[in-house]
């Protein structure tokens, strides 16, 4: 048997598509920057927690655990509803250094030939 064979258009490399065109949008980059912020902001909990004073009596691996998730929800908490202000930063920058179209004019730039 025979395998029909794929137009130049439409190539894959393995299950990984090629086309990269809606991933250079400005939602995508946003989205980037407020999970860029969340794991900053998680870094510095973990500092922030890491720097105690004194043990507490009811310390254990299973508080320790909680309190990581209980950060890392924070975090993102924090980073979606009141940022501050470093993923928007990097955002910014990276806005400027390449030319990121918003995810409309993206769609339609796809669509034309």
């Amino acid at each position: 048997m025979t395998q029909p064979i794929a137009p130049a258009s439409l190539k894959l490399t393995g299950s990984v598509s090629t086309d990269t065109a809606r991933l250079g949008t400005r939602d995508n980059l946003d989205a980037a920057g407020e999970k860029f912020e969340a794991i900053f902001t998680k870094m510095m909990l973990s500092s922030m927690r890491k720097a105690k004073l004194a043990d507490s009596l009811f310390e254990s691996q299973a508080l320790d655990q909680f309190r990581d998730m209980q950060d890392q929800k924070l975090a993102e908490n924090m980073a979606a509803h009141t940022p501050i202000g470093i993923g928007k930063a990097m955002t910014e920058f990276l806005a400027k250094a390449g030319s990121v179209p918003d995810a409309a004019s993206a769609a339609t730039k796809g669509d034309t030939p």
